[in-house]
């Protein structure tokens, strides 16, 4: 397990030998050992193919490969960090959220109307993501950025989950997610309660919610 949350804003990495793990370019703190950090012009995995898929669907963050032998503190602007660790399901994320993960994860892009169809559209622009998002696939684990915490909540088939779209950071498993909303005459008139919009995840599988309604 290559991540090891030091505080809630740094993690540290551990590099071995034949192993890499991708970061966002400019994020190491500090390091031990023999450690090279090299900028990724393909923005991840899967190849030029993959990364002008990426480009072209605006989720390439700009990366860099880090390899060798030893230990690297990993954190960016402050941002509270927490730690995903895959099993062989897909997390689906951000790819400005994403601070490091492991090279043995299969990186992609999905658009959003494929979960939720035109509601799932209206989602990724309601809540400011775009008409895609990133997808980390495999085992592994990965290392996320937030504003003020994160917690994980467990979703199932009988318990959907309700998300404010703007607290919204990723989530995993095999889940269908809508843009629900309230509207009633009280929003017409400027009297609602402001949650007029929300994400309702369900299936089997959890969403990360973060303390605030700040994107990155």
């Amino acid at each position: 397990m290559p991540f090891r949350e030091i505080n809630s804003k740094m993690v540290e990495a551990t590099v071995m030998p034949g192993q890499r793990l991708f970061s966002q370019r400019g994020a190491m703190l500090a390091y031990r050992g023999e450690v090279s950090f090299t900028p990724n012009i393909q923005g991840g995995q899967g190849g030029i193919a993959s990364m002008l898929g990426r480009r072209v669907a605006n989720e390439d963050t700009p990366l860099m490969t880090v390899e060798g032998s030893g230990t690297v503190l990993f954190g960016h602007g402050g941002h509270h960090v927490q730690v995903i660790n895959m099993t062989g399901d897909t997390l689906y994320v951000e790819a400005d959220r994403l601070l490091a993960f492991e090279g043995t994860l299969q990186q992609g892009t999905m658009f959003m109307g494929s979960q939720g169809g035109v509601m799932g559209m209206v989602r990724g622009q309601v809540s400011g993501q775009g008409l895609f998002t990133t997808t980390l696939k495999g085992h592994g684990s990965v290392a996320v950025m937030a504003h003020g915490g994160v917690f994980e909540v467990p979703i199932t088939p009988q318990r959907p989950v309700h998300v404010d779209p703007q607290a919204y950071v990723a989530h995993h498993g095999d889940v269908r997610n809508k843009l629900s909303t309230a509207l009633g005459w009280r929003d017409m008139v400027g009297r609602g309660s402001g949650e007029a919009f929300q994400l309702e995840l369900s299936g089997h599988g959890a969403v990360y919610v973060q303390a605030s309604e700040e994107k990155l």
